[in-house]
């Protein structure tokens, strides 16, 4: 007997439901294994984390809250894998899209909310875009590799906003403390509930994954991204424009990625700091894996990743297991949905071999 992979030409919906059911499960399981080792009892792990995720107000609130700048960094990485773009700097990208923010919304224009507001927000997304564009041309014109480029670009745009910080954008008035001039009240995001964190910016990245399922899903473009991302060669042969949609989508990507940087300062923080993201960047990649590249999925996905680093914390305050559970949580999630995602797209064929045949 021997096993043979072959290709699934398209798998039911309840297919993948039962895989995304399986994978979480497994998840759960594998999990128990280095909780249990640490003394605690899975079912009470798990229990303290769903209350310290979801239990009251003030819990959703900073489950959402956190997931605000996930859903965005998510969508980033969602719409450049499509196009198989990767890219593996909204970190940075993130950054210089809360620097645009800052430098837009902190005195350079004076006008009411609902005009300062957007500026800031198109200032942002456009800093964003012209980071990820970048790597991009770079890739066109010289074959250059944006895995590498979009990597390294986030630590020279940290360093690079440390060096703002401590210097030309200081703040006189933070008793030396390395941050930036605030922003204008008229720029930041209004809280969606009274005496939460729980702002306006949450509202963004839902609209931003309902805007970017219409474009994936109804607009020529959206075609284009998906045949550019299933084979280069033959889109080109199609008519299709290979470069600009590949410029288009990095623009797009790094925009979104740049959107979660002015989420967090005018929603957030209301100045920059070079702790403004502890890796909301990287995380973003995590969530738009488990979510399958779904734009909506992607709101799902990064509610249930939120969810996890908020709950773990709560969970490891009252049983002293370390919240680093929550990393493990998460990476092994996204193990089990990449194996699930491996039997969704092939089947395991099992085939007898013929009995030699004597004196043959």
């Amino acid at each position: 007997m021997s096993l043979r992979l072959e290709a699934r030409t398209d798998a039911p919906v309840t297919l993948k439901l039962l895989v995304s059911l399986g994978a979480g499960l497994a998840a759960l399981l594998l999990v128990a294994i280095p909780v249990m080792f640490a003394g605690g009892s899975p079912f009470t792990a798990y229990g303290l984390i769903i209350q310290g995720a979801f239990g009251s107000m003030f819990a959703l609130s900073e489950t959402l809250n956190r997931a605000t700048p996930l859903i965005l960094t998510g969508l980033a990485a969602a719409v450049a894998f499509r196009a198989r773009l990767w890219n593996i700097g909204a970190e940075g990208q993130l950054y210089i899209g809360a620097l645009a923010a800052v430098l837009v919304g902190s005195g350079l224009l004076q006008m009411p909310s609902m005009l300062l507001i957007p500026t800031v927000m198109i200032a942002g997304f456009i800093a964003g875009g012209l980071m990820m564009v970048l790597p991009a041309l770079l890739k066109q014109r010289f074959g250059a590799d944006e895995v590498v480029i979009t990597l390294l670009l986030n630590f020279v745009v940290l360093l690079f906003i440390q060096m703002l910080v401590e210097g030309p954008l200081k703040d006189p008035l933070s008793m030396g403390w390395p941050q930036s001039v605030p922003l204008l009240a008229e720029a930041k995001f209004d809280k969606l509930v009274p005496r939460l964190r729980m702002h306006w910016g949450l509202v963004v990245g839902v609209a931003a994954a309902i805007l970017l399922w219409v474009l994936v899903r109804k607009t020529v473009l959206g075609f284009e991204i998906k045949a550019v991302g299933e084979n280069r060669a033959a889109a080109r042969f199609a008519g299709i424009a290979v470069d600009a949609t590949m410029l288009k989508v990095a623009l797009i990507s790094g925009g979104l990625a740049g959107l979660a940087g002015v989420s967090e300062v005018a929603g957030v923080k209301g100045y920059l700091s070079a702790d403004l993201s502890p890796g909301f960047g990287y995380s973003g990649i995590v969530v738009a894996m488990l979510a399958g590249l779904s734009p909506v999925g992607t709101v799902f996905a990064a509610i249930f990743v939120a969810a996890v680093f908020v709950g773990a914390d709560s969970m490891s305050r009252a049983t002293g297991i370390s919240n680093y559970l929550a990393d493990l949580v998460v990476a092994l999630s996204l193990l089990c949905v990449l194996v699930g995602g491996f039997f969704l797209r092939f089947r395991i064929r099992y085939e007898r071999t013929a009995a030699p045949v004597a004196g043959a």
